[in-house]
């Protein structure tokens, strides 16, 4: 197979892209190494996973359609992971048009190339932010996603309905996962996380929204890469599937885990609750449950192995 990956570099996208690599699929990746976070980190990414292994990168812009063009036509695609999209909720609600041209056009001009080159699965990246306020828990597939609250919310909604609207109209196979609170090695900067073990290993306050009253279903990057790949490996579109951790943990819970693997406390600024964020994102995961996956990495497993890895890779000693 030749699968083409875009958001290659990133924290999913890199990880997906060394696992295809060592089962013995070409892989392509696109991505524009843009500034929402430091680019060396995507590049140290793409470097350490995937050193000495082939495959292809292309540095550009999923908004550019001659520039995704050439890609398309060059050679045969067989399957698209598409993960390329501007992140975060707190962002998106400062540059909301941003969020518009990238994760709506960006995927529509994708969708686009699938029409014209047709391909044999469409996999592409929502968000368990679509379910917004949501007081069903937990979230099912068939729960209505109407009502989002940031503008990252909505333009992830609205590439489900794009995908949908393909499907139908071109019969391309289209598969949505709604993705829930990823973490591990390689992770973002802007995510919990990483800011918890930077800010507590430099002695700094972090920052804990709602005074700690939430709740997520935390997802180890390892359960979310072969939970994407057993639906990439489907020969038919399956919809939208919720993929995330089997155990609802509380933040403060989380945070206490993180204490444990710092060997420092916290010092803990209680907020407010963020504009755009949600209190309890929990997912049933029945439906992908059903192809066979399951999620195997406790957050004190997880967490351990990220406290590990940034270390080492930013060179902080243990006390």
């Amino acid at each position: 197979m030749h699968i083409l990956i875009t958001g290659g570099a990133g924290f999913i996208g890199s990880k997906i892209a060394q696992e295809l690599i060592n089962r013995g699929d070409e892989v392509s990746l696109i991505d524009n190494f843009n500034d929402y976070y430091d680019p060396s980190l995507k590049r140290d990414r793409i470097s350490n996973l995937l050193g000495g292994k082939k495959y292809i990168l292309y540095e550009g812009d999923i908004r550019d359609e001659l520039f995704l063009e050439k890609i398309f036509s060059t050679k045969p695609i067989d399957k698209i992971v598409h993960l390329a999209a501007m992140a975060g909720v707190r962002s998106s609600i400062e540059k909301p048009l941003l969020y518009e041209e990238v994760n709506v056009r960006g995927t529509m001009l994708l969708l686009e190339m699938a029409k014209k080159y047709p391909v044999k699965h469409f996999v592409y990246a929502s968000s368990s932010s679509v379910y917004g306020n949501n007081t069903k828990i937990p979230f099912s597939e068939t729960d209505s996603v109407d009502h989002p609250i940031s503008p990252y919310a909505a333009t992830k909604k609205a590439t489900e309905l794009l995908a949908h609207t393909y499907e139908y109209l071109y019969n391309i196979p289209l598969t949505g996962l709604r993705y829930f609170t990823v973490y591990g090695p390689w992770g973002r900067p802007d995510m919990a996380l990483f800011t918890f073990v930077k800010h507590i290993l430099e002695n700094k306050s972090i920052d804990v929204y709602n005074e700690g009253r939430m709740s997520r279903n935390f997802t180890y990057i390892d359960d979310i890469v072969s939970g994407t790949i057993r639906v990439l490996d489907a020969e038919t579109g399956l919809g939208i599937m919720n993929i995330g951790g089997d155990r609802e943990e509380t933040l403060l819970r989380f945070i206490e885990v993180i204490e444990k693997n710092t060997g420092k406390k916290a010092i803990k600024n209680m907020l407010p609750m963020q504009p755009g964020d949600v209190p309890q994102t929990v997912a049933d995961i029945s439906k992908l449950r059903a192809l066979g996956w399951e999620p195997t990495t406790r957050i004190e497993e997880g967490i351990r192995s990220f406290v590990k890895w940034y270390r080492s890779y930013y060179k902080v000693e243990k006390e």
